[in-house]
């Protein structure tokens, strides 16, 4: 950030690279994709939990931002990716990852809270 809390050109790359997440299968990183995939034909229907799934505290908002919970056909054969983590921005300007199960009660606020002006932007 500049001294007037502009975001240099630098912070703002960052920014977006962070809210970037993966939305279509074509998306999914493909060392995550194969990792989990090995994981569910080793482990089958012993995992207490889906790999995508998982809550680890020690990844970075961006690694969190890519984490992908489901990346599978629906049942209406329609291929639907569902990120982990939907990161938010807080109203300090800051990102903060969302986890799509333990924090849907957050996450439904956070949607809650958004309005949309006449022109279709935003408002908080």
């Amino acid at each position: 950030m500049n001294k007037d809390s502009t975001p240099t050109t630098d912070q703002t790359n960052q920014d977006q690279r962070v809210t970037k997440q993966p939305m279509t299968p074509e998306e999914v990183d493909p060392a995550q994709k194969r990792a989990q995939k090995e994981e569910l034909d080793r482990k089958g229907k012993s995992l207490p939990i889906n790999p995508g799934d998982r809550i680890d505290e020690s990844k970075t908002l961006q690694e969190k931002a890519q984490q992908v919970a489901v990346d599978a056909p629906d049942i209406t054969g329609d291929h639907i990716v569902v990120p982990t983590y939907f990161v938010v921005n807080e109203p300090d300007g800051t990102q903060k990852a969302l986890h799509h199960v333990k924090d849907a009660e957050e996450i439904s606020d956070v949607i809650r809270q958004a309005r949309v002006d006449e022109d279709g932007n935003r408002v908080w």
